[in-house]
C-alpha cells in the first residue's frame, strides 16, 4: 500500500509543483493569499469552462428528451423489454447528442483539481522538526519565492483577512468568534452549489420542460453531501469551492442568455414528435334551387296562398 502511494505522489509531484510555482507567482503580483487562491481558481475554471459548457448542453438536452423517454418506457415495460428498451434509449441519446451522466462531468472533473490544491495547500503548512523545534517548511512552491519566505516568517499559517486558511470548520480556534468566518464559507459554499442547481430547474420551469428525478434528487441531497465535506477540508479549498461555482453560475446564465442552452431549439436533423392531426368537421354540402324537385315547389306556392286567404 506504502508503494502504491509512494507511485500516485510520484506521478502528482510534478502537477504540485506546476500549481505551486502558479499559486506563488500570484501572491508575487497580490501578496494576499485569499487573492491568489482565487486567481488560481480563475485561472483553473477558464480550463474547465468547454466542460461546463457541454455538460450543461446534455442536460438540457436530457430534459427536452424526457417525453420521448416517459414513451418508450412505456412502449417497453417488464424486465422481458430491459434490453430493448437500454438500446432504444441509447439510439435516442446518440441521436440527440444527450449524456445520461452530463450532469456530473464538472464534479468528476473538478475531483482531482481539488485533490491537487488539497495537497498544495496542505504542503505551504508544512512542518518539520530541526533540532527539537518545528520549523515551517512548505513544500511545492519556490524558494526564492515571496510566498515561501512570508510562509516560513508566519511559522505557516496562511493568513487572509484575519483568517488562517490552512484550517478547518472545526480545527481548534482561539474562540468562537474565529470560528465565525469559516462557519459563513461553509455556508456559502451549501448555498451557492444549491443556487446553481436551482438556476438550471428553475431555467426549465420557465419553458416548459419536465424536470428529470434523477436531476431533482441532485439539488436536494447533493449539497448537503458537499456540506459534510466543506467542513472537513482547508478554508482555502472552500474558496476555491465558492469561487468557481460562481464562475459557474455566471457561464449558465450567459449560455441562458444567448440562448445557446435553449431547449425549444431543435438542431438540424434531430426527431420531432409530430403534432396530432386536427380533425376536421364535416361540411354540409350545399343545396342548390334547381335541385328542388317542381312538385315541392307547386306545393309550398299552394301553402303561401291558402295562408294568404
Amino acid at each position: 500500500m506504502k508503494s502504491f502511494s509512494h507511485t500516485i505522489g510520484s506521478i502528482f509531484q510534478p502537477i504540485f509543483h506546476f500549481f505551486g510555482w502558479l499559486l506563488a507567482f500570484f501572491y508575487g503580483l497580490i501578496p494576499n493569499y485569499a487573492i491568489a487562491i482565487i486567481l488560481l481558481t480563475i485561472v483553473i475554471m477558464g480550463a474547465l469552462t468547454p466542460f461546463t459548457i457541454k455538460s450543461t448542453k446534455s442536460m438540457m438536452a436530457m430534459q427536452k428528451l424526457q417525453p420521448e423517454i416517459k414513451k418508450l418506457q412505456a412502449k417497453y415495460k417488464g424486465p422481458e423489454n430491459r434490453q430493448v428498451l437500454n438500446e432504444e434509449l441509447m439510439r435516442l441519446y446518440k441521436e440527440e447528442g444527450a449524456n445520461p451522466v452530463g450532469g456530473c462531468l464538472p464534479v468528476l472533473i473538478q475531483a482531482p483539481f481539488l485533490f491537487i490544491l488539497y495537497s498544495v495547500i496542505k504542503g505551504l503548512a508544512n512542518k518539520v522538526m530541526v533540532n527539537g523545534v518545528l520549523v515551517s517548511q512548505p513544500r511545492y512552491i519556490p524558494h526564492s519565492s515571496t510566498m515561501y519566505q512570508n510562509l516560513v516568517a508566519s511559522g505557516g499559517q496562511i493568513k487572509a483577512f484575519g483568517m488562517d486558511l490552512n484550517l478547518k470548520l472545526f480545527s481548534p480556534h482561539s474562540s468562537f468568534a474565529a470560528q465565525i468566518p469559516f462557519i459563513i464559507l461553509v455556508l456559502a459554499a451549501v448555498g451557492l452549489q444549491y443556487f446553481q442547481m436551482a438556476q438550471m430547474n428553475n431555467r426549465n420551469r420557465k419553458t416548459g420542460q419536465a424536470m428529470p428525478s434523477q436531476q431533482l434528487m441532485m439539488q436536494r441531497f447533493l449539497p448537503l453531501l458537499f456540506a459534510y465535506f466543506y467542513m472537513i477540508i482547508p478554508a482555502a479549498v472552500v474558496l476555491y469551492m465558492i469561487v468557481s461555482t460562481i464562475i459557474r453560475i455566471i457561464t449558465q446564465d450567459l449560455m441562458f442568455r444567448a440562448g445557446v442552452s435553449d431547449p425549444n431549439k431543435t438542431k438540424a436533423g434531430s426527431r420531432e414528435i409530430p403534432a396530432p392531426a386536427k380533425k376536421e368537421e364535416p361540411v354540409e354540402p350545399e343545396v342548390k334551387p334547381s335541385t328542388i324537385k317542381p312538385q315541392a315547389q307547386s306545393r309550398s306556392k299552394a301553402k303561401r296562398k291558402r295562408k294568404a286567404r
